[in-house]
């Protein structure tokens, strides 16, 4: 079985998601048709190469139109079920955006209905989440694995003022989920890369054993004292019980 391990040592968001797995490989151009099906004018990605603590990674940005518009989530669910895309692709992006609402509705007290992607820059947000299914969809990946996820620490800036770090939106996405924070005064997992992980993940822990095929590693954006990126791993899940014993594996 081929499975993806995501190595969150300096936190998740969904541009570094993006980058580690085009550096893994998953081609741009596939990246970009698949979201040019979404009939977005004006969405484009780009990739480039760049180093952090002397480790080569790549860094994806979404380009996106300037605009003021606000979008809820059923208008959100309409673009990514008339896109055309894969029904597995629809099906992770829809449950990775049902999470982000279901968070941003807890922590603001609002009806779901009412949540509006602004904060999260709706069309960065899509690209990201879309972006993210059309990339595991491509890799072949069957099963997502994760460490625990090193939050960070301080405070970020937001619509709503400041906000401690982890923002009360991710904290309430990664319920469930194993964090910790070495005290890097950054935002390191952002509520978009917190929710596909919790949407893609079957387990949390440490590297499961694997054959290793390949790696990359997803630049953030500000240099940090630690390496600002995120790895990937996809390999060959190997049994971890003796041989004559099979496990029960969902697919």
């Amino acid at each position: 079985m081929k499975i993806l391990y995501v190595d969150c040592f300096s936190g998740i968001s969904g541009d570094m998601f993006l980058g580690a797995m085009v550096d893994m490989g998953v081609p741009l151009e596939v990246l970009s048709q698949g979201l040019d099906a979404l009939g977005l004018p004006g969405l484009k990605v780009t990739a480039e190469k760049v180093t952090r603590n002397g480790i080569a990674a790549t860094k994806v940005d979404v380009a996106v139109p300037d605009t003021t518009e606000e979008r809820h989530l059923p208008e959100i669910v309409g673009i990514i079920d008339g896109s055309g895309l894969p029904p597995e692709v629809r099906k992770l992006s829809r449950a990775v955006f049902r999470r982000l609402a279901a968070a941003e509705s807890k922590v603001h007290g609002i009806p779901v209905e009412q949540v509006h992607f602004h904060e999260v820059g709706a069309l960065d947000t899509i690209a990201d989440v879309v972006g993210a299914a059309i990339c595991l969809k491509e890799a072949g990946i069957e099963e997502v694995y994760a460490s625990p996820v090193n939050v960070g620490s301080g405070f970020v800036r937001s619509s709503h003022g400041l906000l401690p770090v982890p923002a009360p939106a991710t904290l309430e996405i990664l319920s469930g989920i194993p964090v910790y924070s070495t005290g890097v005064q950054a935002e390191l997992a952002t509520p978009t890369g917190a929710a596909i992980l919790a949407e893609a993940c079957k387990g949390f822990g440490p590297l499961p054993r694997m054959r290793v095929e390949k790696a990359g590693y997803g630049a953030g954006t500000r240099e940090l004292e630690t390496p600002n990126l995120l790895r990937v791993i996809a390999g060959e899940r190997l049994e971890s019980r003796p041989h004559g014993h099979k496990g029960h594996h969902g697919h």
